[in-house]
């Protein structure tokens, strides 16, 4: 018989005290374990993920979830995070016990940005003595440096994640300093890059172009892309790419010609819907504190999205925008869009719209396949 008592809550708040306390130590032993097999694949050569194993843990988690009254998707959900965590401890120990970067030095331009201060940390976990260079740092001569170039150029490798209006004088400064490291610039636009680019690998600077297609709060790269630019040095593609080769991470080859064509709409039109939708919002008339009450699931999941855009840095993705030469590809097509959905809805019958929608599933179906 349950007691409905003061002290009877109590006795029972402190049972699920005790069974939360259970749970995070058995996820602290879960944690542990994954390290062993994370350190066993390492010492075989084994690769970190196993497909066929996280479908059997996911499948045995819901029919244990089943037989004990727990809902199956609770459980799914709950383990796919615990999966999610594993490989992220798995990833960055396996890049921290191959000590890639032990004796090596690298000096990061743009280290106080959000983006420079990710790649400080994925560098430090590989054992590279990590420089930063920044306006923005407090000079103390020796780790940071408010100007790059009070900062020694004796280093292994050279990061450049500053504005990309400032990314071209850089790449000069260095072909004229005779840099003689692997250089790095990861600037989400290329072509007002190209020829500087072309021109420094031409006159012997170990330099190529990467673009990490994933933002600074990413700690597992397992389905993470990192786009990789050959300016005419291969010898330093085959270095960059060697710094992601204990991680998850995929490696796509494309050329930088072709980069921010393919970038207006992974990029481009991405971000131009999501400023879009706020500023559609914004202008409304229609107060937020009345839209949050009656909240849709799908509008929901594009506002968490349109949330993470309002908060990005909007001189980043002003250059996105305005530095892409092919940036008006993916806005005329936004544009166009608008119209065809603006005909649809005023048409009496539902023929166009259905059409659309129809040709959008088509072209999502094989843009999963």
């Amino acid at each position: 018989m349950t007691d409905h008592s003061p002290d009877g809550l109590k006795a029972l708040r402190d049972q699920l005290d005790e069974v939360d306390a259970r749970l995070v130590e058995l996820a602290a032993r879960r944690q542990q374990l994954v390290s062993e097999i994370g350190r066993f694949k390492q010492g075989r050569g084994q690769q970190l993920r196993d497909f066929r194993r996280e479908r059997e843990v996911l499948e045995l988690v819901r029919a244990r979830a089943e037989s004990v009254d727990l809902d199956p998707s609770l459980a799914e959900t709950l383990f796919r995070r615990l999966i999610d965590a594993s490989l992220t401890r798995q990833e960055q120990e396996r890049a921290r016990l191959s000590g890639r970067g032990s004796g090596h030095s690298a000096l990061i331009i743009g280290g106080a940005g959000r983006m420079g201060a990710w790649l400080a940390g994925f560098l430090d976990n590989q054992g590279f003595d990590v420089l930063l260079a920044d306006p923005l740092l407090e000079d103390d001569g020796e780790k940071q440096f408010v100007d790059w170039r009070s900062a020694p150029l004796d280093v292994s490798l050279i990061v450049i994640a500053a504005p990309l209006k400032q990314t071209a004088g850089i790449i000069d400064e260095l072909v004229e300093r005779e840099a003689g490291c692997l250089v790095v610039e990861i600037g989400s636009i290329k072509t007002p890059l190209i020829d500087r680019l072309h021109a420094a690998a031409a006159a012997g600077l170990r330099i190529c172009s990467l673009h990490p297609m994933f933002g600074p709060d990413t700690r597992l790269l397992s389905g993470r892309h990192v786009l990789v630019m050959d300016a005419g040095c291969p010898e330093a593609v085959s270095e960059a790419t060697e710094l992601f080769a204990d991680t998850m991470a995929e490696l796509v080859s494309v050329s930088l010609a072709e980069h921010d064509r393919l970038i207006s709409l992974v990029l481009g039109l991405s971000h131009a819907l999501n400023i879009a939708f706020f500023t559609a919002l914004v202008r409304s008339g229609v107060s937020a504190e009345q839209l949050s009450g009656i909240s849709s699931t799908t509008f929901d999941r594009q506002l968490a999205i349109a949330r993470d855009v309002a908060g990005e840095n909007p001189t980043l993705y002003h250059e996105i925008q305005h530095l892409n030469e092919y940036g008006h590809i993916a806005r005329d097509a936004l544009h166009q869009a608008i119209e065809s959905l603006r005909r649809a809805a005023d048409d009496p019958d539902d023929e166009a719209m259905r059409r659309l929608m129809e040709e959008g599933r088509a072209y999502l179906e094989s843009l999963a396949g």
